[in-house]
């Protein structure tokens, strides 16, 4: 048995009872429990909860430049030309399932305006089939929840840089952490004034770094500040072998190097016989040299120099600030390039956030780093941006998420 009350008001509580009848019973009817819900006070565009792995793929309904399937055997989708890719092959549901807002899943949406061969923009596009018409008591306004992961490393103001990092660690015989380098030939010094390092383990490490390999594995010399283990000057003697510190296996540090908190000025030095020493100071001026010098490594003549960072938690993304960074000896590149080493760490390029309309109406977030957001961020857009456009907004045919500039697309993040 059905009932269909018909359409329902918003934003309006109905109740209702279930009696049960029996004419040849003189006890009849007997009456139910009361019941209630409330309508909601919105149009629900996508929730993504309804997504999975078998005949309802995400990227089936939320078209990306990647595409689906194998030619001429359905369903097949070449993509959009754009840089985009939308899901997670990971999970059971194709979806994200672990950053989520207000459900159990989102859509993971990834993208790269600078690919050969594709579009120098990317998005995403949900082609609808209800709800078409966004005048619909009085609807107004398009609410978008986003959350972006922040660039591996930021400089800004000029001088001053902002590195985020996951990683278990920089220790043991593989390291896990985002390094920011230039490549050295020969001696040579690296300082840098660390002006903070968050806390996401008393173990967490921010400072600078000569390392002779990108591999997790390679030996490197690093003077680092911890949020709760004052200055350390850490090595690894031998490739793939254990880390050793001035803390251990014998503590040699100081108890003032122990006491040492961001923000702080650190070095370290190559000399021309191959010697790595450690220095500190609380002004970039007058430097200190550490317990533990001098540590003899045997790299190569040309080795990576540069900052570093460790959450000292994996799946933790630790912030730290560095300033005042300055390098002698045979250095270049003249820009840092930055990489996550021995970890996985997610992070995004800057990179406009748009929402598209019917192929063309496009509004951009008012921030030009909403990409680099890492909470859930409401965005909410006024409808009126795209009537302004031509779109006829009761009859809203689809719907993109993009980042770039399609209108004028230039190779970007």
């Amino acid at each position: 048995e059905s009932y269909d009350p018909g359409k329902l008001e918003w934003d309006t509580t109905y109740y209702w009872r279930v009696d049960e009848v029996n004419n040849a019973n003189p006890e009849s009817p007997w009456v139910g429990g009361l019941w209630s819900f409330t309508t909601a006070n919105f149009l629900f565009v996508d929730g993504f909860e309804d997504y999975d792995a078998g005949e309802n793929q995400i990227w089936y309904a939320w078209k990306d430049g990647l595409g689906y399937g194998t030619p001429g055997t359905d369903p097949y989708y070449a993509g959009n030309g754009s840089g985009s890719a939308v899901g997670n092959e990971n999970t059971a549901s194709y979806t994200e399932e672990t950053i989520v807002h207000g459900g159990n899943q989102s859509m993971p949406l990834f993208y790269d305006n600078n690919q050969q061969g594709k579009f120098k923009y990317s998005e995403a596009e949900l082609t609808l089939t209800y709800p078409r018409d966004w005048t619909e008591n009085g609807i107004n306004t398009l609410t978008i929840w986003f959350r972006g992961s922040p660039a591996g490393l930021l400089e800004e103001p000029a001088g001053t840089y902002t590195m985020t990092a996951s990683g278990a660690d920089i220790w043991n015989q593989a390291d896990e952490f985002r390094y920011a380098w230039k490549q050295l030939s020969g001696a040579g010094t690296i300082s840098a004034q660390v002006l903070s390092v968050q806390n996401t383990d008393p173990w967490a490490k921010a400072g600078v770094m000569i390392r002779e390999t990108l591999d997790p594995g390679s030996e490197f010399a690093f003077v680092c500040v911890t949020p709760g283990n004052g200055l350390n000057f850490q090595a690894r003697l031998t490739t793939g072998a254990g880390a050793t510190s001035d803390t251990s296996p014998t503590l040699v540090a100081t108890a003032e190097q122990r006491a040492i908190t961001a923000p702080y000025w650190v070095k370290i030095e190559r000399d021309a016989a191959g010697n790595f020493n450690g220095y500190y100071s609380s002004d970039g001026v007058s430097w200190q040299a550490m317990a533990w010098n001098p540590q003899r490594i045997s790299m190569l003549t040309n080795v990576y120099i540069g900052l570093a960072l460790t959450s000292h938690s994996s799946g933790v993304t630790c912030t730290a600030g560095f300033s005042n960074v300055q390098t002698t000896g045979t250095v270049t590149p003249m820009i840092w390039t930055h990489e996550a080493i021995g970890a996985a760490m997610a992070s995004n390029d800057a990179e406009p956030m748009y929402v598209a309309l019917n192929g063309s109406a496009v509004v951009f977030h008012d921030n030009p780093n909403a990409a680099l957001i890492d909470t859930w961020t409401e965005w909410n857009i006024d409808l009126q941006g795209f009537a302004d456009q031509g779109v006829n907004l009761a009859n809203v045919n689809t719907i993109a998420v993009g980042f770039g500039d399609k209108k004028n697309p230039q190779p970007g993040g």
